[in-house]
């Protein structure tokens, strides 16, 4: 219903009532439409790109930010939210997708080549005894298959000084190049291996140096380092004509290098001031087909030798003069 007092509606034909001539109104219309139009189609376009249909019709993602393409594709395949693990585990083929590649063995002098390094005793042998005592065939003679080694007075054991020096050995000898074998780790075994099982380890692995780590229980005041070097043997199993020569160079470039690195003397109770000691008692050696010493760094002892032995700084020098002893005897 209208109003009575309301103006009358426009006639048809006749202008709409104004106070200004209509193109005034008309003109300023059409300018703000105009005004409007780039607005409107840069929003379109900006919509297209980002989360639009392409050309056919098909939804179109919006594009990635720059920062995209420098994460992994389980961080790109994340949801929101998630967390790295969690889109690891949810991501297409996540089960099957294929571990992340071991770093290449270093390239140095000792490419190629394998040293076996065996750590002497076992931290376990002091609670199997009965175990170690099992008598052995070494060719010469039978013996123990192993010994429980000896301690310092404080009671640092034997075995924890000779795997602590082999592992850091491994380390050093790996950064040369070289592959290299340890005849047990920390942990894997309760006892040994026996004496046999350790000489088997060096010849299986064709080693080209087999360096066995000790350290001497003897009386105080004897100090110093030793290197044992195979006897000429050949009886039953042992047979040690081939690795006699190749074994003395190696425990002769092995003694060099490491009174230079630890600034220890040869042995003053044995070997004459030489540091070479030759023994046809020790089944490593004896059923060795590789060339093999063992090194006794020292005593335990004795309160000077032990003052070293229980240093880690002083580990560390004793492994890299070994290391260097094996890198001049394979000619690194």
């Amino acid at each position: 219903m209208r109003n009575d007092n309301s103006p009358p509606p426009p006639e048809s034909g006749s202008s709409i009532s104004t106070d200004r001539p209509w193109f005034t109104r008309r003109s300023t219309l059409v300018v703000g439409v105009a005004a409007l139009a780039p607005a409107a189609l840069a929003g379109w376009v900006l919509t297209q790109a980002f989360a639009g249909s392409g050309p056919d019709g098909q939804a179109r993602p919006a594009p990635l930010p720059a920062s995209h393409s420098a994460l992994s594709p389980g961080q790109r395949d994340a949801k929101p939210g998630s967390t790295p693990s969690e889109s690891a585990s949810t991501s297409p083929g996540a089960g099957t997708s294929s571990p992340a590649a071991a770093p290449a063995p270093a390239k140095g002098p000792l490419t190629g080549r394998t040293v076996v390094v065996d750590p002497g005793h076992n931290t376990g042998n002091f609670k199997h005894t009965d175990e170690i005592d099992q008598q052995v065939d070494i060719g010469t003679n039978r013996k123990e298959c192993d010994t429980t080694g000896t301690t310092t007075n404080s009671g640092y054991m034997e075995a924890e000084f000779t795997m602590d020096v082999s592992k850091r050995l491994r380390t050093a000898l790996e950064a040369q190049g070289a592959k290299v074998v340890l005849t047990h780790e920390t942990g894997d075994r309760a006892w040994g291996p026996c004496i046999t099982e350790r000489a088997r380890i060096g010849n299986e692995a064709k080693a080209d140096a087999v360096v066995s780590v000790h350290a001497d229980g003897v009386s105080a005041g004897n100090r110093g380092f030793h290197i044992i070097l195979p006897a000429t043997v050949k009886s039953g199993s042992a047979d040690t004509a081939k690795i006699v020569g190749p074994s003395r160079e190696l425990g002769e470039r092995i003694a060099g290098n490491f009174a230079r690195a630890t600034g220890s003397a040869p042995a003053n109770y044995l070997g004459s001031g030489t540091g070479l000691v030759v023994r046809d008692d020790l089944g490593g050696l004896n059923l060795s087909t590789q060339p093999k010493v063992f090194i006794e760094c020292g005593n335990m002892r004795d309160a000077k030798d032990a003052a070293q032995l229980t240093s880690p700084e002083w580990r560390q020098k004793a492994a890299q003069g070994i290391a260097d002893g094996i890198v001049g005897f394979l000619g690194g």
